[in-house]
Order: structure tokens, then C-alpha cells, then sequence
């Protein structure tokens, strides 16, 4: 099995810590949901603003290390389910007014972003680290 460049690893590795940092991101929004339920509704405020940080900027930079590191199209595919995903977090937090059963699918795409993240994470673990894929790129 031959090596893959250089740029190809980095790019892959550099995926693979955003998509730690995204994954954590995601839990740490589940806590501070947490605590916004069951200490004090002042933590929405943490839950809103952390939202913001992290919701589409780190997977919008991972698309473009998903490309350098030349990863499999498993990746782009699971990359889009997280953006849906996202989009989907935003529509039904701001839809509460209009739509409040439609609101109550909120925590539901949470788990489903959270299962995402996850995923990707293993996969691209696999395809970064296991030397019978790292030549052709597949998981």
C-alpha cells in the first residue's frame, strides 16, 4: 500500500479536529439546554449565543478540508446532513410563534445532529488512521 501526500493527511486530520470541536459544541449546547431547563431560563441566552458561534462557521471550514483532504464522498454526504440539520435547529427555534408543534422538533433535531456529528467523527477516524483505506480514500 503506497502512502497518501502530505497535504491529503493534513487536510484529513484537520477535518477530523473540527469535527471533535463541532461534536463537543453540539454536546456543550445540550447541556446549557439543560440548564436552561432545569436551573434558570436565563441560560438561554448561553444556549442562543453559542449557537451562533459554532452553528454553520465550523462546518462550512470542514467542507473545505473535506476537499484538501480529498475524503470520500461518505464524508460530503454526511457533512450536508449536518448543515440540513443545522438549518432545521434554526428554522424551528424561530418558528415557535407560528408553528409551535412544529417548535417541539427542536430537541428532536438536536439528537439527530448529535448522532451526525458523531458519525462523522468514527468515519473519518476509520478513513484517516485505517491503513487498508488510507490509499484509496474509502471507509
Amino acid at each position: 500500500m503506497g502512502k497518501i501526500n502530505q497535504r491529503v493527511r493534513i487536510g484529513r486530520i484537520v477535518f477530523l479536529a473540527l469535527a471533535i470541536i463541532f461534536t463537543l459544541c453540539v454536546v456543550a449546547q445540550l447541556f446549557f439546554a439543560g440548564m436552561a431547563t432545569f436551573i434558570s431560563p436565563v441560560n438561554w441566552g448561553k444556549h442562543m449565543i453559542f449557537a451562533h458561534l459554532f452553528g454553520f462557521n465550523i462546518p462550512v471550514v470542514m467542507l473545505v478540508f473535506a476537499f484538501i483532504g480529498a475524503l470520500p464522498r461518505f464524508a460530503y454526504w454526511q457533512l450536508f446532513g449536518i448543515l440540513i440539520s443545522m438549518f432545521l435547529m434554526y428554522f424551528t427555534a424561530n418558528i415557535t410563534t407560528m408553528l409551535p408543534w412544529l417548535s417541539a422538533m427542536h430537541p428532536i433535531f438536536a439528537v439527530l445532529l448529535f448522532i451526525l456529528s458523531c458519525s462523522i467523527v468514527l468515519n473519518v477516524w476509520k478513513c484517516t488512521f485505517d491503513n487498508k483505506n488510507i490509499q484509496k480514500g474509502e471507509a
